[in-house]
């Protein structure tokens, strides 16, 4: 437990530390390089914040044998995202790409931003992959309803919820795939019951096995 807690507080601080890269660039450049001169392209990656990444570390298995890319960096927003997506997502030649992002928005991690601004950043990811033959698959915030980070940030949980309402919506009228995970993980408090997650933020490495389930029929749906 210890060593996931230390863990969880490191990615998701971790851009703190790092002023000189704001967006995230280095984290994955020369992993990216070789994917690319190999090009052995995945066959689907995930664009995310620590939620994304702390699954990679904590499953490798189930990106290794599916082909799948992890691109997930601790402490991320949406806007981080989005200027990183080409590098990252696009560069690699995926089919598709399962974006999670809004949580660090919503905790205020890098500036206050509204709720629209979230889902208008998450829709230039799902135009940028369009536009590029990649299949966007959008992802649910995950629940959270105070963040251990950031305890001043108050109605986290319902920040969230109305969030996820507007992706939904948005995924159904651009004929979209919409995975949600908060549905499926919520507690009547808006944030994770104790036995998924020890920080009520960042799922426990065994709830992954719940979302990999989820996220598996969804990408089975558009790539074959």
């Amino acid at each position: 437990m210890k060593k996931l807690t230390f863990l969880i507080v490191l990615m998701t601080m971790s851009l703190f530390g790092f002023a000189q890269d704001w967006f995230g660039y280095n984290r994955y450049k020369a992993n990216n390089e070789l994917i690319i001169s190999s090009k052995n392209y995945p066959k689907v990656v995930f664009m995310g914040n620590s939620i994304t990444d702390n699954w990679a570390y904590f499953h490798p298995d189930f990106f290794t044998k599916n082909n799948f890319c992890g691109r997930g960096i601790g402490g991320q927003t949406s806007a981080q995202m989005l200027v990183r997506f080409y590098d990252d997502v696009v560069a690699l030649h995926p089919k598709a790409v399962v974006i999670m992002a809004g949580t660090n928005d919503v905790a205020h991690n890098d500036y206050w931003v509204s709720p629209e601004q979230v889902v208008e950043n998450i829709k230039a990811m799902c135009n940028i992959a369009k536009a590029n033959n990649i299949t966007p698959i959008i992802s649910s915030i995950p629940p959270c309803n105070e963040f251990c980070w950031r305890k001043e940030i108050k109605n986290a949980g319902q920040t969230i919820v109305d969030i996820n309402n507007e992706l939904k919506a948005y995924a159904k009228s651009a004929g979209l795939i919409y995975v949600d995970y908060h549905a499926a993980l919520v507690d009547e408090n808006l944030g994770f019951p104790l036995t998924l997650s020890s920080d009520g933020c960042h799922p426990l490495p065994d709830t992954y096995f719940q979302m990999e389930e989820m996220v598996l029929k969804a990408i089975k749906k558009v790539v074959k």
